[in-house]
């Protein structure tokens, strides 16, 4: 699923325009599917008490075509509609769509009436993606009427909580916090990116009118099961254990033996046919024994067996391990994945599939940046160091980000903080690891549905054992229910 700019999204509508399409008749397809949800979502809507709050840009405009239709539709409905703004101030759409509201005989107050603070519904239409700083005025007091104001009510935010800069992860000031965000065309960039998504509640993505081929090179999207769903279909009925692939995992070391079989179980769960673990010898039985159906070599005789391999992952638990294998890296053809240990300083794809899993700390540590530097803009940092180093980056935390080599990037809207446990990181090298022994020649979808599987898989897991007690392999256990809800989708 695209994500937009505020200018690409600009350039959109503008072209959507000139097209033939009026933009009255754009904001009256928005107001549409806003009241098309709440009829769906808060049934009966005749019986709820609603507020719609309006600015007096074309995000308020859409709030009175959303007023219009719920007062000419839904009679019975309790509604009252505010606009912070003079009548004076309202242009084009926005004014037309003012002078309709009062046409069809709905009042429009001036002020947050009081009678409707115990309210069940609140629409946020007052700042929209053109904002450019701090709100101020009446806006800000409108925002904090929103998040303070209505104890009773859910708040939908229309195209974007009021407030929220359009192409920042980072907030400017004060900003709505909504429970359901109905934006229109895509996404836009800062509904993905923390800490601004924890404010949109859930995100509805509605079609409005505007062609899809008119961004459709956008170079950044939001991670959704379509991506991939077509690696998650059923096997063929011939397929066997040497159909989809053999894993090597090089990884674990005394007492790091937990890593090494994690990861081992992450490619198994996620459908590699055949997993082998190396490491050193006094490491291979406590790594047989956490799973029977894991294979182990001794760490120097991964020249030896590599070439039979479909992909090799290397890092989990290695330690100072890594000076016996440093050198295959670059050695090795087939597909890698590079996590812990084996993420070291002046990797580069040169024209191989390599996977890089760091966290923040660890991606600091092969950029010579900052973890400060990485956190204030993941997106760009990721993007920067995959396509300079000609690899595949997935940068873990919250919104995972997944950059390529050719400046695309994927942000991944699935995971919770129950996953920050150890052995997580683990897991999903493993899985990553496991998708691409079966779909080698699908290497970005095999990634995609990984990071966002072992997201989903966190999410139930911790819906039924809470966010304190989920633990790694409770990754693994949710992973099939995970799989089954993508594919399914």
């Amino acid at each position: 699923m695209k994500i937009l700019t505020a200018a690409e999204m600009r350039e959109v509508d503008r072209r959507t325009i000139e097209a033939g399409i009026p933009g009255i008749v754009l904001m009256e397809s928005a107001a549409q599917r806003v009241v098309e949800f709440l009829a769906e979502k808060f049934a009966p809507l005749s019986a709820q008490r609603i507020v719609v709050l309006c600015g007096k840009g074309n995000n308020g405009g859409d709030g009175m075509a959303v007023a219009r239709q719920i007062h000419t539709r839904f009679p019975a409905a309790q509604l009252r509609v505010a606009l912070l703004a003079e009548p004076e101030e309202l242009k084009g759409d926005a004014a037309a769509n003012y002078r309709m509201l009062r046409a069809c005989g709905c009042e429009v107050h001036r002020a947050i009436p009081a009678e409707s603070r115990n309210a069940t519904l609140v629409i946020d239409a007052l700042l929209g993606t053109g904002v450019s700083g701090p709100a101020a005025g009446r806006m800000l007091e409108g925002i904090r009427e929103i998040n303070g104001g209505f104890p009773l009510a859910t708040v939908v935010a229309v195209d974007i909580p009021s407030g929220m800069p359009s192409d920042s992860g980072e907030p400017v000031g004060e900003l709505a916090s909504a429970d359901y965000t109905i934006t229109f065309t895509a996404p836009k960039l800062g509904q993905a990116l923390p800490p601004n998504c924890d404010h949109v509640g859930k995100l509805i993505v509605a079609a409005i009118g505007s062609p899809a081929a008119l961004y459709a090179q956008a170079r950044l999207e939001l991670l959704e099961p379509a991506m991939f769903r077509q690696l998650l279909a059923p096997r063929p009925p011939s397929g066997h254990k040497g159909t989809f692939g053999h894993a090597l995992i090089v990884a674990g070391s005394r007492g790091k033996t937990g890593a090494a079989a994690m990861c081992g179980l992450g490619a198994l769960r996620a459908g590699a046919g055949l997993v082998t673990v190396a490491s050193e010898e006094s490491a291979l039985e406590a790594i047989g024994a956490h799973a029977p159906e894991l294979m182990t070599e001794p760490l120097e005789q991964i020249d030896r067996i590599a070439d039979s391999m479909t992909v090799i992952a290397m890092g989990p638990g290695l330690g100072p391990q890594i000076q016996l294998v440093r050198g295959s890296i670059r050695r090795f053809l087939q597909p890698m994945v590079l996590d812990a240990d084996a993420l070291v300083d002046g990797l580069h794809g040169e024209g191989r599939v390599r996977v890089l899993t760091p966290h923040p700390g660890e991606m600091a540590r092969i950029s010579g940046k900052t973890i400060a530097d990485i956190q204030r803009d993941r997106l760009s940092a990721a993007r920067e160091f995959a396509t300079e180093r000609g690899v595949t980056l997935v940068l873990k935390g919250q919104r995972t980000v997944i950059a390529f080599a050719d400046g695309r990037a994927w942000i991944n809207p699935t995971g919770t903080p129950a996953m920050g446990t150890g052995g997580s990181g683990d897991v999903l090298t493993g899985m990553i690891t496991g998708l691409l022994a079966q779909f080698p020649r699908q290497p970005d979808e095999a990634v995609a549905a990984a990071v966002y599987l072992h997201g989903l898989a966190g999410e139930i897991g911790a819906r039924a054992l809470s966010d304190k007690s989920l633990i790694a392999t409770d990754i693994l256990k949710y992973l099939p229910e995970a799989i089954k809800e993508c594919a399914a989708d």
